[in-house]
């Protein structure tokens, strides 16, 4: 699909307002697990996105995993449900303690890393949780060079400035709702005020201000994140390397991002618009994207799945009445996409992708 522009999202969602019981589950049923796979996935979580879906909806852990990720990503959602409750409370203004708890919420606890110098020798330092950084945090471009974030002492007071910021500014009402998530995520990011969870605690932040204003949260897609970190970089180089002047910077001088970040509210939107709207059974949805089946014969071997998961490749010949050869290549392209997965256990078939309808 060709991107959509930010107006024509916005209006066909306006267009389908108020939106059904129904669909109001099957949304944050669908961002639910959208969200927690993408927002942890690029921060290194190796949870499948069905491995994702069956811990958040069952509470079950399928295949290997380690204890690490499955207790992040249980984290994440608390802290995106604890995100959305604040965000309702609309004469509650936006404070640092709120930040911190959800950042204390996604990491649980203090950890250690271990890390071994250029030189051989071992050093190690301690990951506050709900604490602002008590040492430098830096990133190294694709350029080779280091890019350093605000510093411990100067972090507080840019905190301060940051959240006199926001309220101030969202309660003027000169930027758009979508401006002011895409400046208060540059300008927090410029900050990095933590040691570790920065990226997913902007990405919570930014859909804590949409939400706020009555917009549909987003997703940051995974398979995008190059895109997300390249632009974010591009702003950094009009706004310069000083952290300051980064935790400070205007609308204007992010264009790069924000119009990446118009792109990204846009397309989100609209989808949630075409999940509603477009009900077709050869129609289906996996991780944000739109799959539109060119045979029948996908559809049918899918819902197959779905309601009789125990069926043998002899059984769904007989269904389909289609050669076993055809089947095993049906199965075997659905498999390869991650749209469906088998249980080793019971030989079970679990069907992640999401029908239309």
């Amino acid at each position: 699909m060709k991107q959509v522009s930010l107006k024509k999202a916005l209006k066909a969602w306006q267009e389908i307002q108020p939106v059904s019981e129904k669909d109001r589950e099957r949304l944050s049923r669908r961002f639910t697990i959208d969200y927690n796979y993408n927002s942890n996935h690029i921060e290194g979580n190796t949870l499948t996105y069905g491995q994702t879906e069956i811990l958040l909806l069952f509470g079950k852990v399928v295949g290997e995993a380690t204890v690490r990720d499955i207790q992040e990503m249980i984290a994440s959602n608390v802290g995106l449900k604890m995100m959305w409750e604040e965000a309702k409370v609309l004469d509650m203004p936006l404070t640092q303690n709120f930040i911190r708890t959800l950042h204390k919420t996604l990491l649980r606890e203090d950890y250690t890393v271990y890390r071994e110098l250029p030189n051989g020798e071992q050093t190690c330092y301690t990951i506050h949780a709900g604490q602002y950084k008590t040492r430098p945090n830096s990133v190294i471009t694709r350029y080779g060079d280091r890019f350093e974030y605000a510093s411990p002492e100067e972090t507080p007071a840019l905190m301060t400035d940051l959240i006199n910021w926001y309220n101030s500014e969202e309660e003027a009402g000169r930027l758009t709702p979508i401006e002011l998530a895409a400046l208060f995520h540059y300008r927090y990011i410029r900050i990095h005020p933590f040691e570790d969870g920065n990226g997913r605690i902007a990405r919570l932040m930014v859909n804590y201000i949409l939400a706020r204003h009555g917009l549909p949260m987003i997703v940051v897609r995974s398979r995008k994140k190059q895109d997300y970190l390249e632009t974010l970089l591009q702003a950094d180089l009009n706004v310069g390397k000083v952290p300051s002047d980064g935790a400070h910077a205007r609308i204007n001088d992010i264009a790069p991002f924000l119009q990446y970040f118009q792109g990204i509210v846009a397309n989100e939107i609209y989808h949630d618009y075409l999940f509603v709207t477009r009900h077709d059974e050869n129609i289906w949805w996996y991780d944000g994207e739109m799959i539109e089946f060119r045979t029948p014969n996908y559809a049918k071997l899918l819902r197959l799945m779905q309601t009789q998961p125990t069926l043998t490749l002899v059984d769904m010949q007989e269904a389909l009445g289609i050669s076993v050869t055809a089947i095993r290549k049906l199965v075997g392209q659905l498999v390869d996409k991650d749209y469906v997965e088998k249980n080793l256990k019971d030989s079970s078939w679990r069907v992640i992708i999401t029908p239309s309808n």
